[in-house]
């Protein structure tokens, strides 16, 4: 026991450098994977799925993420000087970890599942496991303070200040802050880049009028007496119209009104761009389409996380669709907080009768989708 006490204090410093570069990359990671795949989205989608649910507004979102993410960077790399390492690094690292542990607290209480978001999309996490992984790296911090001396001067503050306001700054200049007027009444709203392409003719599978076998009497002497008479037992009833109730869906305002959204069976598509099974949706939903000349029209919303992948988009799906595209944060509050892509609607009479989202258990299935379009009513 005293061999091992005599090499722990002979290795102080040793183990006080392997806790601060372990932490130091812990919240660098951290940082980097808000920011992944791109600063746009990465921050577009924390802002709506984690900051948004928080209770922050659409002004004050944008700004927090970004100096939250500045903060991580900056405390990465503060932990490695040596300038009030002990008075305000440290204990501002703890205070951080023991704030979002209080928030997962929350979440974890009311039964919130899914990514927590400190690691963004890279690793995604529980927030159980990401509770455990904070207590931990806590616990090593804790340690780290009592290893310490303290601080000697000379110290110098603004070296430290220096360093979040540079990592402050990056982030405003890799992510500028793009003012958005949030959406008023029900009127279209198509700010961002559209694309109407007018291929897909809508086939109306109700005839107006049903042709009728008839019996016509003709008047050779006076044709002006001309009759034309109706066999009763050949008069063919016009089908009952079994289409639900047209209703204006949630979605109408965000696509163009020559669409026509809410009129008849429409699908309506969230997609990225760079999204692999996106891609592999559309494909799918395009061979539907050809093997089915009544296939409703299909129209896309795009992220704005990628639109000059959108021409290889369409060569991979093997058809253009009309599309939207619409800003990270506007994307996500469209589709929902809650969802993922690759998402799929399908209306009628602006009826959401399928809505499919993500990966996981509420993916895209072509046959639920053909199951719902199949139905009468």
């Amino acid at each position: 026991m005293d061999q091992i006490i005599r090499f722990y204090k002979e290795n102080k410093v040793y183990f006080a450098w392997t806790i601060r570069v372990i932490v130091s990359v812990l919240f660098l990671f951290s940082a980097y994977s808000k920011l992944y795949p791109s600063a746009d989205l990465g921050l577009g989608t924390m802002e709506v799925k984690q900051l948004y649910a928080l209770g922050f507004s659409r002004d004050v979102a944008p700004y927090f993420s970004r100096l939250l993410v500045a903060a991580e960077f900056a405390l990465g790399i503060g932990i490695l000087q040596p300038h009030f390492l002990k008075r305000i690094v440290v204990p501002a690292t703890i205070l951080l970890l023991v704030v979002f542990c209080v928030h997962l607290t929350y979440s974890i209480a009311n039964d919130v599942g899914g990514n927590c978001g400190c690691f963004g999309e890279l690793i995604k996490m529980t927030p159980l496991e990401a509770l455990i992984k904070n207590i931990i790296t806590i616990g090593l911090l804790v340690w780290l303070m009592r290893m310490l001396p303290k601080d000697k001067p000379p110290h110098n503050f603004p070296f430290l200040a220096l360093i979040y306001a540079l990592c402050a700054l990056a982030l405003f200049m890799i992510s500028p802050i793009q003012k958005k007027s949030a959406p008023t009444g029900d009127e279209n709203i198509t700010v961002g880049e559209v694309v109407i392409i007018e291929d897909e003719p809508i086939v109306d599978t109700i005839p107006n009028e049903i042709p009728l076998d008839t019996n016509t009497t003709v008047n050779v002497d006076n044709p002006d007496t001309n009759t034309t008479d109706k066999d009763p037992e050949e008069v063919i009833e016009k089908p009952k119209d079994t289409a639900p109730k047209k209703v204006t869906s949630e979605f109408s305002k965000h696509v163009p009104a020559s669409i026509k959204l809410d009129e008849g069976k429409k699908i309506l598509c969230l997609f990225a761009p760079t999204c692999e099974h996106c891609m592999e949706t559309a494909k799918t939903l395009t061979e539907m389409r050809k093997k089915d000349p009544n296939f409703p029209k299909i129209f896309i919303i795009f992220m704005d996380e990628g639109p000059e992948e959108i021409p290889n988009f369409f060569d991979y799906a093997g058809a253009k669709y009309s599309y939207k595209v619409e800003d990270i944060v506007s994307f996500w509050e469209i589709i929902g907080m809650s969802k993922d892509t690759p998402g799929v609607v399908y209306l009628w009479n602006g009826n959401v009768r399928y809505f499919s989202d993500g990966i996981d258990a509420n993916a895209f299935s072509e046959g639920a989708l053909r199951k719902e379009l199949d139905k009468k009513k």
